[in-house]
């Protein structure tokens, strides 16, 4: 096993690095970077645009005509304060340059600072943590709770009316993006057209401070009751289906039948036989469910409910160019989800000692 954990953590080195290289190079063709984002809000509000200066100095505008031509909108502005730009975002420095200096840092977790926000992107990311975690834990907790029962008595009662009109409902959640749930239910539910019955922002309300303790709860999950439906209705259909189809291939073989015949009655053979081994699927994929529930599906979410976690943190960063986030976030998330493909497999060894990596390539 040592052999294989080894193996694993190496292949891991050039997965980030190709992950990461693949995402650099199409930043560089992507239009409307950093500099020009500066510079349409120079040409449009100088003020503004000045004060994302850090170099000092005056800045000219009206000098040669092929000052910058490079970047659109920069017809006009004086070439030195194009090279400042350049030089404040780093664009002064070849790609490959400025790409090896990057990985050089996230290898020594040094996230810079980002380029707009006048903070690291490390105090930002351990800002908006809180808010994704709040999310993370009640989705996972809350799927896990209704999908393992869900699936069991799904396998028990497989073909039945019960099996199927409960599939069709799981699917048709499946099908409905949590985006498009969460408008529909800001339309019913939170002063869109029908009732104001939970707010539409934010994790607390304005007065969380002031409330009294047991009111503090009540409080929160009225304010995550919308999100959490909306990301909780497509978690189901995988958890639920994948504990239905375990169940029924441990229900179909030989002890479970050698149970029978010793006169166990259809609870113990369930939940003493049949309930361990068929779960060992669901609890080898809790690692990456746990890391799915914080990270992915929220982006949109946390946009719709004004949820200022990670997720609303990467759209931002993606709109306004702001670099350093968005290499940041992809490196750790990229970095977790290897990380827990890893431990998913520990777990399976460690909950199956029949299963063996050593004896399979990676």
């Amino acid at each position: 096993m040592g052999a294989y954990i080894l193996r694993r953590l190496l292949l891991m080195i050039p997965t980030i690095i190709g992950i990461m290289a693949i995402s650099f190079v199409v930043v560089q063709f992507a239009p409307g970077g950093p500099v020009e984002q500066v510079i349409s809000q120079l040409t449009g509000q100088a003020d503004s645009a000045d004060q994302r200066l850090s170099g000092g100095g005056d800045l000219m505008v009206g000098g040669g005509d092929d000052a910058g031509s490079k970047y659109r909108g920069a017809q006009g502005l004086d070439p030195e304060l194009i090279a400042k730009l350049e030089k404040q975002f780093g664009f002064d420095k070849p790609p490959l340059t400025r790409f090896g200096e990057m990985m050089w840092n996230y290898i020594r977790f040094d996230f810079g600072e980002s380029f707009f926000r006048n903070t690291t992107v490390l105090n930002l990311i351990i800002e908006k943590l809180p808010v994704s975690i709040s999310l993370g834990i009640w989705i996972l907790i809350f799927s896990y709770a209704i999908s393992i029962p869900l699936g069991i008595r799904k396998a028990v009662k497989d073909g039945s009316s019960f099996d199927v009109w409960t599939s069709g409902v799981i699917i048709v959640g499946y099908a409905v993006p949590s985006f498009l749930f969460g408008i529909l239910l800001i339309v019913l539910f939170a002063g869109g057209s029908f009732y104001d019955w939970f707010p539409l922002r934010g994790l607390v309300s304005d007065n969380f401070d002031q409330l009294a303790w047991w009111q503090k709860p009540l409080d929160y999950f009225w304010h995550l009751t919308l999100p959490l439906i909306s990301l909780s209705l497509a978690s189901f259909a995988t958890t639920t289906l994948l504990t239905k189809n375990s169940f029924i291939d441990e229900i179909k073989k030989q002890y479970v039948i050698t149970a029978r015949a010793k006169g166990l009655n259809e609870r113990q053979v369930l939940y003493g036989h049949v309930f361990r081994n068929a779960m060992l699927i669901v609890i080898a994929s809790f690692p990456s469910a746990f890391i799915s529930a914080f990270f992915t599906g929220s982006l949109l979410i946390e946009n719709i409910f004004s949820l200022d976690g990670l997720g609303r943190l990467g759209y931002l960063s993606v709109v306004n160019r702001d670099y350093p986030i968005v290499f940041a976030t992809l490196y750790i998330f990229s970095l977790l989800g290897l990380f827990v493909g890893l431990v998913s497999d520990l777990i399976y060894t460690w909950i199956d000692p029949r299963i063996d990596f050593e004896r399979r390539d990676v």
